[in-house]
């Protein structure tokens, strides 16, 4: 989704799911009551790591319909080319797109805004659909911003040559954040959500190995198996400082755990300099570690040994740094026609991803032995601004 204030790049790449990544995560500090400008923006955007490509473009178009109404529409193509490790050791390189339609609106009252959305999105063997509905409340002069928000997801997993096969999939957000100014320089916030999902919640065509002396190579596959309900908790803290020359310094941390057995922390530290009143930069870290699922392994020692079974190495523990770079520049500050101003933005992150329980098979080794798996991800995001 094209970013409408902060451009936020949230990287585990999660495309499986009727949500969108930086929603969830509930990036940004609230801001005021007040309806977004209208504005239009137009965006590519292009992972490549771990032999995966995914690209594309995006469109958003906010208006106006009156003065306390304001409604959104937004186009997303993910264009995937997948040659990752899970696949070159079971399957074959495989292609694929994604495209995503949605349609919101903003309705405000008095200190108090309603933002109601519908998204829909469709590939191959997946289709997705979610509605959402947020609300915040302004209080104390205004220097406390509240918000609550809810999610409901309707996912169907299919499988590609195989018609027959399609599995439910439902998912539900809640969430409750808060916004506080502390002074004239400082605003904090903190969010917390529960996400609930129920149905197939994995992948139709991952599998896991286990030890298997009957073959030469001494391991062998079979499907993954996993729980049909999965709940997991995030809790977050963000706040924001303004410098005495216009720059300013954000830091959030974040902590997430799951019932399967995950828990993982976030961190990350940024800062945004204005060089005049055309250019701004902007660069953050990130780092990100996490334990692995309870059902999770890289080599079982039996086929079915136990219940449920996961070689996700989204699941494994592994640990993640992102150094990231933005740059803005702004057009058109007179105005131009219908145009009240512009804006042309770049942003880039290399993110280095270690596992510790993951091995590479592709490089040999003892079973149970062969190196650890680790790659370098390549995110950039350009995109244009118009405000009219």
């Amino acid at each position: 989704m094209v970013p409408e204030v902060n451009l936020v790049v949230a990287v585990v790449v999660v495309k499986r799911t009727g949500y969108s990544l930086v929603g969830l995560l509930l990036c940004g500090v609230a801001q005021a009551t007040v309806l977004p400008e209208e504005r239009a923006d137009v965006l590519y955007h292009s992972y490549q790591g771990g032999g995966v490509t995914i690209q594309g473009p995006s469109i958003l178009v906010r208006k106006q319909s009156s003065a306390n109404t304001s409604v959104v529409a937004n186009y997303y193509v993910d264009m995937v080319t997948s040659a990752s490790i899970d696949v070159v050791t079971t399957a074959s390189k495989y292609e694929e797109q994604r495209k995503e339609k949605s349609l919101g609106i903003d309705y405000l009252h008095g200190k108090n805004k309603m933002s109601l959305s519908y998204k829909v999105s469709k590939e191959n063997d997946y289709y997705a659909r979610s509605a959402n509905v947020d609300i915040s409340q302004d209080m104390f002069g205004d220097l406390t911003t509240v918000t609550l928000g809810f999610s409901r997801g309707w996912d169907v997993v299919g499988k590609r040559n195989d018609s027959s096969f399609a599995k439910d999939t439902n998912r539900r957000n809640y969430r409750i954040g808060l916004s506080q100014i502390i002074s004239k320089n400082t605003i904090m916030g903190a969010s917390f959500e529960t996400i609930t999902d129920e149905g197939f919640l994995n992948n139709p065509y991952r599998t896991v190995r286990y030890v298997d002396t009957g073959v030469s190579r001494g391991y062998s596959y079979q499907p993954e198996v996993y729980p049909n309900t999965h709940t997991s908790n995030a809790l977050s803290f963000r706040a924001k400082y303004y410098l005495p020359y216009r720059a300013a310094l954000r830091a959030e941390v974040r902590f997430y755990q799951d019932d399967w057995g995950v828990v993982g922390q976030n961190l990350e530290i940024g800062y945004t300099h204005p060089l005049n009143d055309r250019w701004i930069l902007d660069g953050h870290i990130r780092t990100y570690r996490q334990s692995k699922a309870d059902f999770y392994s890289d080599l079982f020692p039996g086929q079915d040994a136990q219940n449920f079974l996961a070689r996700d190495k989204e699941l494994s523990t592994f640990s993640n740094l992102t150094l990231g770079f933005g740059v803005s520049y702004t057009l058109l500050q007179g105005g131009w026609h219908f145009i009240d101003r512009g804006s042309i933005n770049l942003a880039y992150d290399l993110i280095q991803f270690d596992f510790q329980d993951f091995r590479d098979l592709r490089n040999g080794g003892t079973v149970g032995n062969e190196p650890l798996y680790h790659y370098n991800a390549n995110v950039i995001q350009f995109f244009v601004s118009i405000w009219y």
